[in-house]
């Protein structure tokens, strides 16, 4: 179960977010994206705090491939500092976690 994550990353539109999950499953960097369209994020930014509508793309893929996951995300993400977090998965089905890991391949 330790060698899957799931990475999450707010975008802009929930398009934005598809484009990102599509380019990364054909790459084979992730096994599959949820796009959530719509969440409401709060947050802190050069100094103003901003409210703002965005997608949550929620990613599940291999952990060993989290370095160039990161950074493919950050190449296709139009935000000066996207969020990328990866969180591990300590638990769930064992089929569904041996297909993230063979998604890879």
């Amino acid at each position: 179960m330790e060698d899957a994550v799931v990475v999450l990353v707010t975008t802009p539109t929930a398009e934005k977010a598809a484009e990102i999950a599509r380019a990364l499953v054909v790459e084979k960097l992730v096994a599959c994206g949820n796009v959530l369209p719509a969440v409401r994020s709060i947050y802190a930014w050069q100094g103003e705090v901003h409210d703002e509508p965005e997608a949550l793309l929620v990613l599940k893929a291999p952990r060993q491939r989290l370095e160039e996951l990161s950074d493919r995300i950050l190449a296709l993400h139009p935000y000066e500092v996207p969020e990328v977090v990866a969180l591990p998965i300590v638990g769930g089905s064992e089929r569904y976690l041996d297909w993230i890991i063979q998604s890879m391949y």
